[in-house]
């Protein structure tokens, strides 16, 4: 026979959780108003926009004129001329992706660490050799598309609403407990038939319950503004969301298990957090890091989330294709609870 009090007292419990989260106006804005700002602006600042001309310097010396006539008939550059010696500054200050020292042959002067600036050497090249008589062998096809789902934004996107999961999860939940501790209600609690389980529970709980509201609002957000598409299945997404939501809480009830102060879990929650934002994907790939660090980053929960994510709304993911993100996350989630219940304190 179920134990309804101890539902009874659960229920009360999440109800109680979710009572103080809307009652914290800073709360709110950090769930809901702050992901959306950051849409808005990373979308304008990296909106999909027409070719853009090159900006390229010619340093004066003999000849320099019939080079910078070359390349503004060509089209496509933005022509500077530089003084010999503010070669160095025109690159280190970006009026030049590259810099052409008129000679026979030309010297270019580029940053090869920068992938502009090679791309703008190449195009240079070219330029001035078609302009000096080379002829091509062929005249290459072109196939221009514009593939859903390749802008920045729709890339940034789900790794936003991931981060946002990990934000809200970790702080939301931990700042709550060690709250409570500080102030001693905890103390109160454990003198009630309260269990410890139900307490913990009833904070995953009350997280789920703004799940579906903010992400609701970012991933509606992105869509209307910016178009950006979801083209895998919406239940998926969802379960997704719940998963990532009660991984990364039992994640913050872990944190929050011992911490006795709001300046001492708010330390361990850094630390947990600073290597998942910068190594999990959510601004850039993690592909980007050596090789060596990838078996380290795909262990964090943070990177299966985003993976998942990206997976479901730009690649339309079936649910069974994503079982190892699945896996990583259901394992970190329950690992951690698991743990919190039992070194939990009450005091």
């Amino acid at each position: 026979m179920p134990d309804t009090r101890s539902s009874a007292a659960l229920a009360q419990l999440t109800l109680a959780k979710f009572r103080e989260f809307i009652r914290e106006p800073e709360a709110v804005f950090w769930v809901f108003a702050f992901p959306v700002l950051m849409t808005l602006a990373l979308g304008i600042a990296f909106r999909a926009q027409e070719p853009q001309p090159i900006p390229v310097g010619v340093a004066r010396s003999a000849g320099h004129q019939a080079m910078v006539r070359a390349l503004e008939r060509a089209g496509g550059f933005i022509v500077r001329i530089v003084e010999p010696g503010a070669v160095d500054a025109a690159l280190r200050d970006g009026k030049a992706q590259v810099v052409v020292l008129p000679g026979e042959p030309p010297l270019f002067r580029f940053d090869p660490t920068r992938a502009e600036s090679r791309l703008a050497r190449m195009a240079v090249d070219e330029t001035l050799q078609r302009s000096a008589g080379r002829a091509d062998l062929w005249q290459a096809r072109e196939e221009r598309v514009v593939t859903p789902g390749s802008r920045y934004v729709d890339w940034l996107v789900p790794g936003l609403l991931g981060l946002n999961i990990v934000s809200t999860s970790l702080w939301s939940i931990g700042f709550s407990v060690v709250q409570q501790r500080t102030r001693k209600l905890l103390k109160r609690l454990m003198a009630t038939p309260m269990r410890r389980s139900d307490y913990l529970l009833s904070h995953l709980l009350s997280r789920l319950a703004f799940l579906a509201l903010e992400s609701g609002v970012l991933v509606g957000f992105a869509w209307l503004v910016f178009g950006v598409p979801i083209n895998g299945s919406l239940v998926t997404l969802a379960s997704i969301c719940v998963l990532g939501a009660l991984s990364f809480g039992g994640l913050g009830l872990l944190l929050a298990s011992r911490a006795r102060t709001v300046e001492a879990v708010s330390g361990l929650m850094n630390v947990a957090m600073l290597p998942m934002w910068m190594l999990s994907g959510v601004f850039f790939s993690s592909e980007n890091f050596p090789a060596v660090m990838q078996p380290f980053i795909n262990l964090l929960p943070l990177t299966a989330l985003n993976q998942a994510l990206r997976a479901v709304m730009i690649e339309g993911a079936a649910a069974w294709t994503l079982w190892p993100q699945c896996a990583n996350l259901a394992a970190w989630g329950a690992g951690c609870f698991a743990i919190a219940l039992k070194i939990f304190r009450w005091r």
